[in-house]
């Protein structure tokens, strides 16, 4: 029934949605605090220990109901849709994971860092994450196009240009001039720094192992799609 397409499961998404975005900024803003408190590796660990676990609940209720309410439109049968979404889903990534430039901090093997960059993938957009996110969200919404992944789509975008301006906040309260200088050397509209002279890209700088290690990430993800939701169809939430 059309009066029924606002099922239960809207709500739960922006709830969770809500709350990973609650803990995923409200650490980032503590992080000074609690680095000074227990020390950089392990206020890495424990940002880790809340949010990846979050992030998974997320992914797999986004899984088991991204056909959930009314369906806005059906593109799948379309010439070439399947290569585009494939496409922008594989670019999203190279966005999205720009912090793997640092796995051992990320690991906490080396003390986790703040670092100003302005250099590769900063030189297109200063918020490379926030611009994955956008891309992610594009093509899966075209995709499924239901209104369930619509308002997850729209939760993901904003908590992401929220995060716009926190990080930007965050830089230079730790920064100061050093990064009201970077930030007037870029752009958070992708490409819009070169366009208006204010960065030149330089390719060597994306010839670095990382992203190898993205390309690979993409390929297994490409090859397990299928078995990843049959797997997270038996969680039965």
């Amino acid at each position: 029934m059309m009066e029924n397409w606002l099922t239960s499961s809207h709500w739960i998404m922006l709830g969770l949605l809500l709350g990973f975005a609650i803990a995923h900024s409200g650490l980032a803003a503590l992080r000074p605090w609690g680095e000074e408190k227990i020390g950089a590796r392990l206020y890495r660990v424990l940002f880790a220990l809340i949010n990846i676990p979050f992030a998974t609940v997320l992914v797999i209720y986004f899984f088991n109901h991204h056909y959930d309410g009314l369906t806005l439109w059906h593109l799948q049968t379309l010439p070439g849709i399947k290569s585009l979404v494939w496409t922008l889903s594989a670019l999203s990534f190279f966005f999205l994971y720009p912090s793997t430039f640092n796995l051992l901090e990320i690991a906490a093997l080396q003390k986790p860092q703040v670092h100003l960059y302005e250099t590769g993938i900063i030189r297109i957009t200063r918020h490379p994450q926030m611009v994955g996110q956008v891309i992610w969200c594009i093509a899966h919404t075209l995709w499924i196009g239901t209104t369930f992944t619509l308002l997850t789509s729209l939760g993901l975008i904003a908590h992401h240009l929220f995060a716009v301006w926190h990080g930007d906040r965050r830089l230079e309260k730790r920064y100061g001039d050093g990064f009201l200088k970077v930030k007037e050397r870029t752009s958070v509209l992708p490409f819009l720094a070169l366009l208006d002279g204010r960065q030149t890209l330089v390719w060597q700088e994306f010839l670095r192992p990382a992203y190898l290690g993205v390309t690979g990430f993409i390929l297994l993800l490409w090859w397990g799609h299928p078995w990843l939701m049959s797997v997270t169809a038996k969680v039965y939430w």
